[in-house]
């Protein structure tokens, strides 16, 4: 079933232009990058097929995910969540690279709620939504599911959008985003939220690795 929906994912042309900018980045390229092929295709999951954590994020980076096909992966945020997954025992090395750099997840999955690399990383509604069948499969296809990680504002209301999609039901009033901030849904869910590990949160010292040090012993609690 993954399969299947990590190839569906980076055969998706839904959204023109996400389809448009995503090539263009791929062709015109960074100049740093300028040797290597990019990925340029929404970018599926990846990850433990067997996980009980899910960790959602925005979008793939436009040079990042977007060049080099896996989430969070050549860019400074996936430095920053690779390193706290590997210290929280989820992650084989605190590094990942490129896909094929020996990379393996222990009982979690890192996903986006919308698979394209958008402009301006701001994706609008109908993008989202366009991705949200995705997300839903993808939360479907884990039985043993226990615990949503959200990295930013965006990653914690798509996740309530796409629980409630899925048959869950929240306490109300609808739980707010913040760092740390928890919700359960109703079969037992835990949804954890964390401050997005982009430059604008860890240069200022928003965010700091025993800040996300937290939120992953959270997530580590909530498997049980």
């Amino acid at each position: 079933m993954l399969k299947t929906i990590c190839d569906e994912v980076a055969g998706c042309r839904r959204c023109p232009r996400l389809v448009e900018w995503r090539e263009r980045v791929g062709a015109e390229k960074r100049r740093a990058f300028r040797d290597e092929e990019y990925w340029a295709c929404p970018v599926p999951g990846f990850g433990d097929p067997a996980a009980r954590l899910l960790v959602l994020g925005l979008a793939p980076a436009a040079h990042g995910a977007n060049r080099t096909g896996r989430m969070f992966t050549g860019d400074r945020s996936g430095d920053w969540l690779y390193a706290a997954l590997h210290r929280a025992g989820f992650a084989s090395q605190p590094t990942s690279t490129h896909r094929g750099d020996g990379l393996e997840l222990r009982d979690a999955w890192v996903t986006s709620a919308v698979k394209c690399a958008p402009p301006d990383n701001k994706p609008g509604t109908d993008e989202r939504d366009a991705c949200t069948p995705f997300v839903l499969r993808e939360i479907a296809a884990f039985p043993d599911l226990r615990a949503i990680v959200c990295l930013g504002g965006f990653a914690w209301d798509a996740a309530l959008r796409v629980l409630r999609q899925g048959g869950h039901a929240f306490p109300t009033p609808q739980p707010k985003f913040g760092h740390a901030a928890q919700a359960r849904t109703d079969r037992g869910l835990a949804i954890i939220g964390s401050y997005h590990p982009s430059q604008q949160n860890t240069f200022t010292g928003r965010l700091t690795e025993p800040m996300l040090d937290d939120v992953f012993r959270m997530a580590r609690a909530a498997l049980g």
